[in-house]
Protein backbone atom coordinates (compact mmCIF):
# COMPACT_ATOMS: atom_id res chain seq x y z
CA UNK A 1 0.00 0.00 0.00
CA UNK A 2 1.35 3.42 -0.94
CA UNK A 3 0.72 6.88 0.39
CA UNK A 4 -1.46 9.06 -1.83
CA UNK A 5 0.39 10.34 -4.87
CA UNK A 6 0.72 14.12 -5.06
CA UNK A 7 3.69 14.67 -7.38
CA UNK A 8 2.67 17.28 -9.97
CA UNK A 9 3.17 16.33 -13.60
CA UNK A 10 6.50 17.54 -15.02
CA UNK A 11 6.44 20.88 -16.80
CA UNK A 12 8.12 21.13 -20.20
CA UNK A 13 11.66 22.41 -19.82
CA UNK A 14 14.21 24.02 -22.12
CA UNK A 15 16.06 21.85 -24.62
CA UNK A 16 18.75 19.71 -23.02
CA UNK A 17 21.99 19.34 -24.97
CA UNK A 18 24.22 16.29 -24.42
CA UNK A 19 26.76 18.17 -22.32
CA UNK A 20 29.65 16.43 -20.57
CA UNK A 21 29.98 13.85 -17.78
CA UNK A 22 32.86 15.90 -16.36
CA UNK A 23 33.03 17.53 -13.90
CA UNK A 24 30.29 16.22 -11.64
CA UNK A 25 27.78 18.68 -10.25
CA UNK A 26 26.51 21.92 -11.80
CA UNK A 27 29.02 24.05 -13.69
CA UNK A 28 28.19 27.30 -15.44
CA UNK A 29 30.15 27.58 -18.69
CA UNK A 30 30.09 28.53 -22.34
CA UNK A 31 28.82 25.69 -24.46
CA UNK A 32 28.77 25.04 -28.20
CA UNK A 33 28.41 28.08 -30.46
CA UNK A 34 29.25 30.42 -27.58
CA UNK A 35 25.99 29.77 -25.74
CA UNK A 36 26.19 30.13 -21.94
CA UNK A 37 24.44 27.72 -19.63
CA UNK A 38 25.03 25.10 -16.97
CA UNK A 39 26.30 21.55 -17.35
CA UNK A 40 24.74 19.06 -14.94
CA UNK A 41 26.34 15.68 -14.20
CA UNK A 42 25.28 13.12 -11.57
CA UNK A 43 26.63 9.65 -10.80
CA UNK A 44 23.62 7.36 -10.28
CA UNK A 45 24.82 3.93 -11.35
CA UNK A 46 21.66 1.88 -10.83
CA UNK A 47 19.07 4.52 -11.73
CA UNK A 48 16.59 4.15 -14.59
CA UNK A 49 16.19 7.90 -15.30
CA UNK A 50 17.33 11.26 -13.90
CA UNK A 51 15.70 14.70 -14.09
CA UNK A 52 17.23 18.08 -13.30
CA UNK A 53 14.61 20.22 -11.57
CA UNK A 54 14.97 24.00 -11.88
CA UNK A 55 13.17 26.36 -9.50
CA UNK A 56 12.10 29.93 -10.10
CA UNK A 57 11.90 32.45 -7.27
CA UNK A 58 8.18 31.78 -6.85
CA UNK A 59 8.83 28.04 -6.44
CA UNK A 60 7.72 27.01 -9.92
CA UNK A 61 9.49 23.79 -10.89
CA UNK A 62 10.68 22.88 -14.37
CA UNK A 63 11.87 19.31 -14.99
CA UNK A 64 14.48 18.50 -17.61
CA UNK A 65 15.31 14.83 -18.30
CA UNK A 66 18.99 13.95 -18.61
CA UNK A 67 19.09 11.45 -21.47
CA UNK A 68 22.86 11.05 -21.78
CA UNK A 69 24.50 8.29 -19.74
CA UNK A 70 28.29 7.89 -19.78
CA UNK A 71 30.05 5.47 -17.41
CA UNK A 72 27.07 5.57 -15.00
CA UNK A 73 27.02 9.39 -15.04
CA UNK A 74 23.83 11.12 -16.21
CA UNK A 75 24.56 14.48 -17.81
CA UNK A 76 23.23 17.35 -19.92
CA UNK A 77 23.83 21.01 -20.77
CA UNK A 78 20.97 23.46 -20.19
CA UNK A 79 21.36 26.73 -22.16
CA UNK A 80 20.44 29.89 -20.30
CA UNK A 81 20.71 28.47 -16.77
CA UNK A 82 22.84 31.02 -14.92
CA UNK A 83 24.50 31.39 -11.49
CA UNK A 84 22.00 31.87 -8.70
CA UNK A 85 19.47 29.40 -10.18
CA UNK A 86 18.21 26.83 -7.68
CA UNK A 87 18.03 23.17 -8.64
CA UNK A 88 17.76 19.57 -7.47
CA UNK A 89 17.47 16.08 -8.93
CA UNK A 90 14.72 13.48 -9.16
CA UNK A 91 16.05 9.97 -9.69
CA UNK A 92 13.86 7.12 -10.95
CA UNK A 93 14.34 3.44 -10.22
CA UNK A 94 12.97 0.45 -8.32
CA UNK A 95 11.50 0.72 -4.84
CA UNK A 96 12.64 -2.51 -3.22
CA UNK A 97 14.08 -1.89 0.27
CA UNK A 98 14.54 -5.65 0.79
CA UNK A 99 17.38 -5.49 -1.75
CA UNK A 100 18.58 -2.02 -0.73
CA UNK A 101 16.89 -0.20 -3.64
CA UNK A 102 15.24 3.02 -2.40
CA UNK A 103 14.61 5.13 -5.51
CA UNK A 104 11.64 7.46 -5.18
CA UNK A 105 11.19 10.24 -7.80
CA UNK A 106 8.71 12.02 -5.54
CA UNK A 107 11.66 13.14 -3.44
CA UNK A 108 13.76 16.10 -4.59
CA UNK A 109 17.41 15.33 -3.96
CA UNK A 110 20.29 17.64 -3.15
CA UNK A 111 23.19 17.40 -5.59
CA UNK A 112 26.13 15.82 -3.70
CA UNK A 113 28.38 18.26 -5.59
CA UNK A 114 26.26 21.38 -4.93
CA UNK A 115 28.64 24.20 -4.00
CA UNK A 116 25.96 26.31 -2.34
CA UNK A 117 22.64 25.41 -0.71
CA UNK A 118 19.57 27.60 -0.28
CA UNK A 119 17.05 26.77 2.43
CA UNK A 120 16.87 24.61 5.55
CA UNK A 121 16.01 20.99 6.25
CA UNK A 122 12.82 20.96 8.30
CA UNK A 123 12.15 17.19 7.98
CA UNK A 124 8.35 17.05 7.78
CA UNK A 125 6.85 13.64 6.80
CA UNK A 126 6.98 14.49 3.08
CA UNK A 127 10.80 14.47 3.16
CA UNK A 128 10.96 10.74 3.91
CA UNK A 129 11.13 8.17 1.11
CA UNK A 130 8.97 5.87 3.20
CA UNK A 131 5.81 6.64 5.17
CA UNK A 132 7.39 7.97 8.35
CA UNK A 133 4.32 7.62 10.55
CA UNK A 134 3.13 4.23 9.27
CA UNK A 135 1.29 2.43 12.14
CA UNK A 136 3.47 -0.70 11.96
CA UNK A 137 6.86 0.90 12.57
CA UNK A 138 8.80 -2.35 12.09
CA UNK A 139 7.91 -2.25 8.36
CA UNK A 140 7.51 1.51 7.94
CA UNK A 141 10.71 1.85 5.89
CA UNK A 142 9.30 -0.51 3.25
CA UNK A 143 6.15 1.53 2.45
CA UNK A 144 6.90 4.14 -0.20
CA UNK A 145 5.68 7.71 0.33
CA UNK A 146 4.69 9.33 -2.97
CA UNK A 147 4.17 12.86 -1.68
CA UNK A 148 6.32 15.58 -3.26
CA UNK A 149 9.16 16.75 -1.01
CA UNK A 150 10.26 19.71 -3.17
CA UNK A 151 8.42 22.43 -1.18
CA UNK A 152 10.08 21.22 2.02
CA UNK A 153 13.77 20.76 1.18
CA UNK A 154 16.67 23.10 0.34
CA UNK A 155 17.94 23.37 -3.20
CA UNK A 156 21.39 23.50 -4.69
CA UNK A 157 22.50 26.81 -6.20
CA UNK A 158 24.46 27.22 -9.44
CA UNK A 159 27.65 29.10 -8.52
CA UNK A 160 29.75 31.35 -10.74
CA UNK A 161 33.22 29.92 -11.36
CA UNK A 162 36.20 32.21 -10.97
CA UNK A 163 39.02 31.90 -13.49
CA UNK A 164 41.22 29.18 -11.92
CA UNK A 165 44.01 30.71 -9.87
CA UNK A 166 43.03 34.35 -10.35
CA UNK A 167 41.32 34.95 -7.00
CA UNK A 168 44.19 33.34 -5.07
CA UNK A 169 46.99 34.98 -7.08
CA UNK A 170 47.99 37.32 -4.24
CA UNK A 171 47.10 34.94 -1.38
CA UNK A 172 50.03 33.63 0.65
CA UNK A 173 49.46 30.38 2.48
CA UNK A 174 51.33 30.46 5.83
CA UNK A 175 52.66 26.88 5.41
CA UNK A 176 53.60 26.69 9.09
CA UNK A 177 55.76 23.61 9.82
CA UNK A 178 54.00 20.96 11.90
CA UNK A 179 56.54 21.32 14.69
CA UNK A 180 55.60 25.00 15.09
CA UNK A 181 51.83 24.59 14.71
CA UNK A 182 49.48 25.74 17.47
CA UNK A 183 45.95 24.56 16.64
CA UNK A 184 42.93 26.43 17.98
CA UNK A 185 39.67 24.52 17.59
CA UNK A 186 36.69 26.85 17.20
CA UNK A 187 33.04 26.92 16.19
CA UNK A 188 32.39 29.65 13.60
CA UNK A 189 29.10 30.68 15.17
CA UNK A 190 30.03 30.15 18.81
CA UNK A 191 33.39 31.93 18.65
CA UNK A 192 32.03 35.06 16.98
CA UNK A 193 28.58 35.24 18.55
CA UNK A 194 29.61 36.98 21.78
CA UNK A 195 32.96 38.53 20.88
CA UNK A 196 32.52 42.16 21.96
CA UNK A 197 34.75 43.46 19.17
CA UNK A 198 32.80 41.79 16.36
CA UNK A 199 29.94 43.98 15.03
CA UNK A 200 26.56 42.54 15.96
CA UNK A 201 25.50 42.15 12.32
CA UNK A 202 28.54 39.91 11.66
CA UNK A 203 28.33 37.72 14.75
CA UNK A 204 27.89 34.02 14.07
CA UNK A 205 29.30 34.25 10.54
CA UNK A 206 32.35 33.66 8.37
CA UNK A 207 32.60 37.43 7.99
CA UNK A 208 32.68 37.73 11.78
CA UNK A 209 35.65 35.37 11.98
CA UNK A 210 37.39 37.47 9.32
CA UNK A 211 36.85 40.69 11.33
CA UNK A 212 40.05 42.29 12.69
CA UNK A 213 38.83 41.94 16.30
CA UNK A 214 38.52 38.17 15.96
CA UNK A 215 41.85 37.81 14.17
CA UNK A 216 43.66 40.03 16.70
CA UNK A 217 42.37 37.81 19.50
CA UNK A 218 43.78 34.73 17.78
CA UNK A 219 47.16 36.26 16.99
CA UNK A 220 47.50 37.51 20.58
CA UNK A 221 47.11 33.92 21.75
CA UNK A 222 49.92 32.78 19.45
CA UNK A 223 47.60 30.63 17.33
CA UNK A 224 49.04 29.50 13.96
CA UNK A 225 46.00 27.55 12.70
CA UNK A 226 42.27 27.53 13.36
CA UNK A 227 40.53 24.16 13.19
CA UNK A 228 36.93 24.95 12.26
CA UNK A 229 34.27 22.63 13.57
CA UNK A 230 32.17 21.37 10.63
CA UNK A 231 31.34 24.01 8.04
CA UNK A 232 30.02 21.64 5.36
CA UNK A 233 26.27 22.11 4.84
CA UNK A 234 24.56 20.09 7.57
CA UNK A 235 21.02 19.17 8.61
CA UNK A 236 19.31 18.90 11.98
CA UNK A 237 18.27 15.48 13.27
CA UNK A 238 14.58 14.63 13.41
CA UNK A 239 14.59 13.77 17.12
CA UNK A 240 15.97 17.26 17.87
CA UNK A 241 13.51 19.10 15.63
CA UNK A 242 10.56 17.30 17.23
CA UNK A 243 11.65 18.78 20.58
CA UNK A 244 12.24 22.26 19.23
CA UNK A 245 16.02 21.84 19.29
CA UNK A 246 18.73 22.11 16.63
CA UNK A 247 22.10 20.57 15.89
CA UNK A 248 24.64 23.10 17.16
CA UNK A 249 27.89 21.28 16.42
CA UNK A 250 27.37 20.41 12.75
CA UNK A 251 28.54 16.78 12.70
CA UNK A 252 25.64 15.82 10.42
CA UNK A 253 26.82 16.71 6.91
CA UNK A 254 24.66 16.59 3.79
CA UNK A 255 26.69 18.75 1.36
CA UNK A 256 30.42 18.14 1.11
CA UNK A 257 31.12 21.05 -1.26
CA UNK A 258 28.88 23.75 0.24
CA UNK A 259 29.80 26.11 3.09
CA UNK A 260 27.00 25.90 5.65
CA UNK A 261 24.54 28.62 4.66
CA UNK A 262 23.55 29.33 8.26
CA UNK A 263 26.99 30.84 8.92
CA UNK A 264 26.78 33.38 6.10
CA UNK A 265 26.17 37.09 6.70
CA UNK A 266 25.64 37.94 3.04
CA UNK A 267 22.69 35.72 2.08
CA UNK A 268 22.33 32.16 0.86
CA UNK A 269 21.95 32.25 -2.93
CA UNK A 270 25.63 31.42 -3.50
CA UNK A 271 27.07 34.46 -1.71
CA UNK A 272 28.30 32.27 1.15
CA UNK A 273 31.01 30.86 -1.15
CA UNK A 274 32.66 34.24 -1.63
CA UNK A 275 32.27 35.10 2.05
CA UNK A 276 34.07 31.92 3.06
CA UNK A 277 36.92 32.65 0.65
CA UNK A 278 37.32 36.16 2.01
CA UNK A 279 37.53 34.73 5.53
CA UNK A 280 40.33 32.38 4.47
CA UNK A 281 42.23 35.21 2.81
CA UNK A 282 41.96 37.39 5.93
CA UNK A 283 43.25 34.61 8.18
CA UNK A 284 46.10 33.86 5.78
CA UNK A 285 47.08 37.52 5.77
CA UNK A 286 47.47 37.25 9.56
CA UNK A 287 49.64 34.12 9.23
CA UNK A 288 46.86 31.77 10.36
CA UNK A 289 46.13 28.53 8.51
CA UNK A 290 42.59 27.16 8.11
CA UNK A 291 41.95 23.50 8.94
CA UNK A 292 38.46 22.02 8.42
CA UNK A 293 36.94 19.38 10.67
CA UNK A 294 35.28 17.13 8.05
CA UNK A 295 32.66 14.39 8.46
CA UNK A 296 32.97 11.99 5.54
CA UNK A 297 32.16 8.89 7.60
CA UNK A 298 28.35 9.30 7.55
CA UNK A 299 25.62 11.65 6.31
CA UNK A 300 22.50 13.29 7.74
CA UNK A 301 20.23 10.63 6.18
CA UNK A 302 20.60 8.38 9.26
CA UNK A 303 19.43 4.74 9.13
CA UNK A 304 16.58 3.12 7.18
CA UNK A 305 14.06 5.23 9.14
CA UNK A 306 15.82 8.48 8.24
CA UNK A 307 14.91 11.10 5.60
CA UNK A 308 15.68 10.88 1.89
CA UNK A 309 17.72 14.01 1.21
CA UNK A 310 20.43 13.10 -1.30
CA UNK A 311 22.59 9.96 -1.57
CA UNK A 312 19.92 7.51 -0.40
CA UNK A 313 17.63 8.54 -3.25
CA UNK A 314 20.43 8.74 -5.84
CA UNK A 315 21.78 5.22 -5.33
CA UNK A 316 21.42 3.80 -1.84
CA UNK A 317 23.44 0.65 -2.51
CA UNK A 318 26.14 2.59 -4.31
CA UNK A 319 26.86 5.06 -1.52
CA UNK A 320 26.20 3.34 1.83
CA UNK A 321 27.50 0.26 3.61
CA UNK A 322 24.58 -2.14 4.01
CA UNK A 323 24.26 -5.15 6.26
CA UNK A 324 23.73 -8.69 4.91
CA UNK A 325 20.06 -7.74 5.26
CA UNK A 326 20.16 -4.85 2.76
CA UNK A 327 17.24 -3.10 4.43
CA UNK A 328 19.63 -2.21 7.26
CA UNK A 329 22.73 -0.02 7.33
CA UNK A 330 26.15 -0.92 8.68
CA UNK A 331 26.83 1.65 11.39
CA UNK A 332 30.44 2.19 12.49
CA UNK A 333 29.73 5.81 13.43
CA UNK A 334 26.82 5.74 15.89
CA UNK A 335 24.89 8.02 13.52
CA UNK A 336 22.85 5.42 11.64
CA UNK A 337 24.89 4.94 8.46
CA UNK A 338 28.43 4.72 7.13
CA UNK A 339 29.61 5.78 3.68
CA UNK A 340 30.97 2.89 1.62
CA UNK A 341 34.40 4.39 0.95
CA UNK A 342 35.62 1.28 -0.89
CA UNK A 343 33.24 2.10 -3.76
CA UNK A 344 35.00 4.16 -6.48
CA UNK A 345 32.20 6.74 -6.74
CA UNK A 346 32.25 7.35 -2.96
CA UNK A 347 36.02 7.62 -2.91
CA UNK A 348 35.78 10.09 -5.77
CA UNK A 349 33.13 12.15 -3.98
CA UNK A 350 35.36 12.51 -0.92
CA UNK A 351 38.61 13.23 -2.76
CA UNK A 352 36.92 15.65 -5.19
CA UNK A 353 35.51 17.47 -2.16
CA UNK A 354 38.89 17.63 -0.42
CA UNK A 355 40.65 18.94 -3.52
CA UNK A 356 37.91 21.53 -4.04
CA UNK A 357 38.35 22.95 -0.56
CA UNK A 358 42.12 23.18 -1.06
CA UNK A 359 42.31 24.49 -4.62
CA UNK A 360 39.15 26.61 -4.89
CA UNK A 361 38.37 27.54 -1.27
CA UNK A 362 41.96 27.99 -0.08
CA UNK A 363 42.04 25.81 3.04
CA UNK A 364 45.26 24.33 4.39
CA UNK A 365 44.26 20.95 5.78
CA UNK A 366 41.66 18.71 7.36
CA UNK A 367 40.83 16.96 10.60
CA UNK A 368 38.92 13.75 9.76
CA UNK A 369 36.12 12.87 12.16
CA UNK A 370 36.09 9.14 13.03
CA UNK A 371 38.89 8.54 10.53
CA UNK A 372 39.03 4.82 11.32
CA UNK A 373 35.64 4.42 9.60
CA UNK A 374 37.19 5.79 6.40
CA UNK A 375 40.09 3.36 6.69
CA UNK A 376 37.86 0.26 6.76
CA UNK A 377 38.16 -1.86 3.63
CA UNK A 378 35.35 -4.37 3.84
CA UNK A 379 34.88 -4.56 7.60
CA UNK A 380 38.23 -4.27 9.35
CA UNK A 381 40.32 -1.12 9.67
CA UNK A 382 43.09 -1.40 7.06
CA UNK A 383 45.99 1.03 6.86
CA UNK A 384 46.38 -0.01 3.21
CA UNK A 385 42.75 0.84 2.48
CA UNK A 386 41.77 2.58 -0.78
CA UNK A 387 41.06 5.85 1.03
CA UNK A 388 44.49 6.09 2.66
CA UNK A 389 46.21 4.91 -0.53
CA UNK A 390 44.49 7.57 -2.65
CA UNK A 391 45.41 10.33 -0.19
CA UNK A 392 49.04 9.17 -0.08
CA UNK A 393 49.55 9.55 -3.84
CA UNK A 394 47.35 12.59 -4.52
CA UNK A 395 49.54 15.54 -5.63
CA UNK A 396 47.24 18.07 -3.92
CA UNK A 397 46.16 16.30 -0.75
CA UNK A 398 49.48 14.81 0.28
CA UNK A 399 50.84 18.36 0.66
CA UNK A 400 48.26 19.69 3.14
CA UNK A 401 47.90 19.06 6.86
CA UNK A 402 46.09 15.77 7.57
CA UNK A 403 44.79 15.09 11.08
CA UNK A 404 43.04 11.83 11.99
CA UNK A 405 40.61 11.27 14.82
CA UNK A 406 42.01 7.72 14.94
CA UNK A 407 39.00 5.75 16.10
CA UNK A 408 35.36 4.87 15.41
CA UNK A 409 32.80 2.89 17.43
CA UNK A 410 33.14 -0.38 15.48
CA UNK A 411 35.11 -3.48 16.40
CA UNK A 412 38.84 -2.78 16.21
CA UNK A 413 38.16 0.90 15.66
CA UNK A 414 40.68 2.32 18.17
CA UNK A 415 43.76 3.03 16.04
CA UNK A 416 45.85 5.61 17.94
CA UNK A 417 49.42 5.41 16.67
CA UNK A 418 48.52 3.24 13.67
CA UNK A 419 48.00 5.75 10.85
CA UNK A 420 50.68 5.90 8.13
CA UNK A 421 53.21 8.66 7.36
CA UNK A 422 51.76 12.02 6.19
CA UNK A 423 49.15 11.75 8.95
CA UNK A 424 49.04 13.32 12.39
CA UNK A 425 46.63 12.06 15.01
CA UNK A 426 44.56 13.35 17.88
CA UNK A 427 46.43 11.81 20.81
CA UNK A 428 43.86 10.97 23.48
CA UNK A 429 46.60 9.19 25.43
CA UNK A 430 48.19 12.62 25.94
CA UNK A 431 44.84 14.07 27.04
CA UNK A 432 44.14 11.32 29.57
CA UNK A 433 47.69 11.20 30.96
CA UNK A 434 47.90 14.94 31.54
CA UNK A 435 44.46 15.01 33.16
CA UNK A 436 45.38 12.12 35.46
CA UNK A 437 48.71 13.71 36.41
CA UNK A 438 47.10 17.05 37.22
CA UNK A 439 44.43 15.51 39.46
CA UNK A 440 47.03 13.39 41.28
CA UNK A 441 45.93 10.00 39.93
CA UNK A 442 49.08 9.15 37.94
CA UNK A 443 51.57 6.90 39.72
CA UNK A 444 55.02 8.08 38.70
CA UNK A 445 56.02 10.21 35.72
CA UNK A 446 57.02 7.56 33.16
CA UNK A 447 53.85 7.87 31.07
CA UNK A 448 53.84 11.65 31.36
CA UNK A 449 57.44 11.66 30.11
CA UNK A 450 56.40 9.76 27.00
CA UNK A 451 53.54 12.18 26.33
CA UNK A 452 55.57 15.37 26.81
CA UNK A 453 58.42 14.13 24.61
CA UNK A 454 56.33 13.20 21.58
CA UNK A 455 54.85 9.78 22.46
CA UNK A 456 57.60 7.75 20.82
CA UNK A 457 55.94 4.59 22.17
CA UNK A 458 53.06 5.31 19.76
CA UNK A 459 54.69 6.97 16.75
CA UNK A 460 58.37 6.04 16.43
CA UNK A 461 57.66 2.57 15.02
CA UNK A 462 57.02 3.85 11.49
CA UNK A 463 59.67 6.53 11.46
CA UNK A 464 57.09 9.18 12.34
CA UNK A 465 58.31 12.29 14.10
CA UNK A 466 57.01 13.75 17.41
CA UNK A 467 54.75 16.15 15.47
CA UNK A 468 52.64 13.15 14.42
CA UNK A 469 51.03 13.59 17.85
CA UNK A 470 48.44 16.38 18.09
CA UNK A 471 48.56 17.05 21.82
CA UNK A 472 45.48 18.42 23.57
CA UNK A 473 43.90 18.49 27.01
CA UNK A 474 40.37 19.62 26.07
CA UNK A 475 38.43 19.77 22.80
CA UNK A 476 34.80 19.77 21.68
CA UNK A 477 34.36 16.25 23.06
CA UNK A 478 33.64 16.14 26.79
CA UNK A 479 34.55 18.74 29.40
CA UNK A 480 35.79 22.23 28.68
CA UNK A 481 38.83 23.44 30.60
CA UNK A 482 36.53 25.27 33.04
CA UNK A 483 34.50 22.07 33.55
CA UNK A 484 37.69 20.09 34.14
CA UNK A 485 38.49 22.00 37.34
CA UNK A 486 34.87 22.54 38.46
CA UNK A 487 33.12 19.15 38.25
CA UNK A 488 33.73 15.56 39.29
CA UNK A 489 30.96 14.35 36.97
CA UNK A 490 29.05 15.68 33.97
CA UNK A 491 25.80 17.63 34.29
CA UNK A 492 24.18 17.68 30.86
CA UNK A 493 20.59 17.86 32.08
CA UNK A 494 19.75 21.15 30.35
CA UNK A 495 19.81 19.79 26.79
CA UNK A 496 17.04 17.27 27.33
CA UNK A 497 19.18 14.15 26.87
CA UNK A 498 18.82 13.03 30.48
CA UNK A 499 22.58 13.33 31.06
CA UNK A 500 23.13 10.30 28.80
CA UNK A 501 25.24 12.10 26.18
CA UNK A 502 28.98 12.43 26.43
CA UNK A 503 31.50 10.28 28.21
CA UNK A 504 31.53 9.66 31.96
CA UNK A 505 35.33 9.26 31.89
CA UNK A 506 36.36 12.91 32.09
CA UNK A 507 39.22 12.47 34.63
CA UNK A 508 38.36 15.77 36.25
CA UNK A 509 38.78 17.27 39.73
CA UNK A 510 36.45 19.89 41.18
CA UNK A 511 39.09 21.31 43.55
CA UNK A 512 36.84 20.80 46.57
CA UNK A 513 33.34 21.88 45.49
CA UNK A 514 31.03 20.64 42.75
CA UNK A 515 30.18 23.42 40.29
CA UNK A 516 30.24 27.15 40.85
CA UNK A 517 31.39 28.37 44.26
CA UNK A 518 32.16 31.61 46.07
CA UNK A 519 34.98 30.08 48.13
CA UNK A 520 38.04 32.26 47.35
CA UNK A 521 40.55 29.49 48.05
CA UNK A 522 38.84 27.07 45.65
CA UNK A 523 38.47 29.80 43.02
CA UNK A 524 42.20 30.62 43.29
CA UNK A 525 43.13 26.93 43.06
CA UNK A 526 40.99 26.50 39.95
CA UNK A 527 42.67 29.46 38.29
CA UNK A 528 46.08 27.96 38.98
CA UNK A 529 44.93 24.61 37.63
CA UNK A 530 43.65 26.26 34.43
CA UNK A 531 46.95 28.06 33.83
Amino acid sequence: MLAPASVPPPQPGPPVWPGSPQPLGARFRTGPDGVTGTNFALWAGGAEAVEVCLFDDDGTETRCPLTELTHEIWHGFLPGVSPGRRYGFRVHGRWDPWTGARWNPAKLLLDPYARAVDGEFGLPPEVYGHVRDWPQQHVADTVRDDRDSAPHVPKGVVVFDETPGDEWADDRRPKTPWADTVLYELHVRGFTMRHPGVPERLRGTYAGLAHPAAIEHLTALGVTAVELLPVHQFAHEDHLLRRGLRNYWGYNSIGYFAPHAGYAATGTRGEQVGEFKRMVRALHAAGIEVILDVVYNHTAEANELGPTLSLRGIDNRGYYRLQPDPRRYADYTGCGNTLHVVQPQVLRLITDSLRYWVTEMGVDGFRFDLAAALARSMHDVDMLSPFLAVIAQDPVLRRVKLVAEPWDIGSGGYQVGAFPPLWTEWNDRYRDTVRDFWRGRLHGVRDLGYRLSGSSDLYAWGGRRPYASVNFVTAHDGFTLRDLVSHQQKHNEANGEGNRDGTDDNRSWNCGAEGETGDPEITALRRRQLR
